[in-house]
């Protein structure tokens, strides 16, 4: 089956190699002739584990191709997906569609064959009937059928997710896009992967739901982190504790400074203004985004209590060990620790930093910083110590080396990944996220 992936960022290309793995014959399509450039020379335009291999090895095998011609890439595809970005618009945070519908038209004008027009990026609900709308109006002469297709992958871990996914979601309102969507997916269903048919609209209401749910789980497990503090408790215990019982599951029950990303920020906000739109208030989740957003300044607001406050902080210097989001990937987007960096330097705090991969990306975000080589770099006459990103590189630092380059053994953590004992042990005076 021959597949047209319009869109060649973060879920595109990631599609579009998984796709080509299992053995399609799949195009990605984008207008960035820059990027498209780079694809050609195996340069990716994301950092996510494996990827590079995966391109790599199914351009090799002639199943991977890139182009920016759309009417070339759509031709003789059975399957054409929608996988362009939708930001948060500016003014009302709703999703921005523009790109989606710009992408239906264009389709609309170049099918030159039966295909079915899936849409996989996060779209709101009724944008299916919006695509459906101008592919009909565009005057095609050719059958063809809209289905939502969202998908559910964790950056830092989208290829594994892609290919052994918890369940596949296709919302179609008639049988020749459902039995296309099954060839598209037969690999997986070999493989017994749940797939779950649905409508179109039940489809696209589901992937927020999903992340609006997962946010909220953060969310209440932060502030659970502050209500331990108060009380003496220990959050990892909890979350544990709470964890154990099957209808609550541990996942996504870690405390810390916060949700960012690429989809938690603004699909929350994007639910929210569906839900204003159809007169049904989603107060949960209302609490949810101004809980998360107040507790990255909260989280500065931490660092500088650990430097003494007010204006003993003035001209003393904080390290920040990782900037992005999450660990295993590049992406900048609503990191806590913009926020972090911000707050200490409206203090008048001196950051340094550094981060495997999201320095590039950091730089116009966070100004003031100052970006190191190493972490130990980063640390040197500081202060204190943050950790904001759990990744693998600082799960294991050199404790007696930190003492060595730090002006003072001061640790926060704002992960939870070091034992509170070995650190103290080690001289440090620590500070984590909802334990003693």
């Amino acid at each position: 089956m021959k597949i047209a992936m319009v869109g060649s960022g973060y879920v595109g290309l990631v599609s579009g190699a998984c796709f080509a793995d299992f053995g399609h014959d799949v195009v990605c399509i984008d207008k960035d002739q820059g990027k498209i450039d780079r694809l050609h020379d195996g340069i990716m335009p994301i950092y996510e584990p494996g990827l590079d291999a995966l391109v790599e090895s199914n351009v090799k095998a002639g199943r991977l191709s890139f182009t920016t011609s759309l009417a070339e890439g759509i031709k003789d595809a059975a399957a054409i997906f929608i996988a362009v970005g939708t930001p948060s618009r500016r003014g009302d945070g709703h999703a921005d569609l523009s790109f989606v519908y710009a992408v239906a038209n264009e389709i609309g004008e170049s099918l030159s064959n039966d295909a079915v027009v899936v849409t996989k990026s996060t779209v709101p609900v009724g944008t299916g009937d919006e695509v459906e709308r101008i592919l009909k109006e565009s005057g095609t002469s050719h059958r063809f059928s809209v289905v939502s297709n969202p998908e559910f992958l964790r950056e830092g871990a989208a290829i594994g997710d892609f290919k052994r996914p918890d369940r596949i979601v296709i919302g179609a309102e008639d049988d020749f896009g459902r039995d296309v969507m099954r060839e598209v997916y037969r690999p997986l269903f070999l493989n017994e992967s749940p797939i779950l048919f649905t409508s179109r609209r039940t489809s696209e209401l589901i992937k927020y739901a999903a992340n609006a749910f997962l946010a909220t789980k953060i969310t209440f497990i932060n502030e659970m982190a502050d209500l331990c503090e108060k009380v003496g408790a220990n959050v990892q215990d909890v979350s544990r504790g709470i964890g154990m019982d099957n209808r609550i599951g541990p996942k996504f029950l870690h405390a810390g400074p916060g949700y960012g990303g690429s989809c938690f920020p603004k699909d929350t906000l994007a639910l929210l203004k569906t839900a204003e739109d159809y007169d049904s208030p989603t107060r949960i989740i209302e609490a949810v985004v101004k809980v998360n957003d107040s507790r990255k300044r909260a989280m500065g607001r931490k660092v500088l209590d650990a430097l003494g406050g007010g204006d003993d902080a003035r001209g003393k210097k904080v390290a920040l060990l990782g900037l992005t989001f999450k660990p295993n990937t590049d992406d900048m987007r609503d990191s806590p620790a913009i926020a972090v960096a911000q707050t200490l330097t409206d203090a008048g705090v001196e950051v340094s930093a550094f981060d495997p991969e999201g320095m590039e990306q950091a730089k116009p975000l966070m100004p003031a910083v100052t970006m190191c080589d190493d972490p130990y770099a980063a640390i040197k006459d500081a202060d204190v110590v943050v950790i904001v990103t759990e990744w693998d590189a600082f799960r294991a630092l050199d404790l007696s080396r930190v003492k060595d380059f730090a002006k003072a053994p001061v640790l926060v953590d704002l992960r939870n990944i070091y034992n509170p004992e070995d650190v103290r042990a080690a001289g440090f005076s620590y500070a984590s996220i909802g334990r003693d």
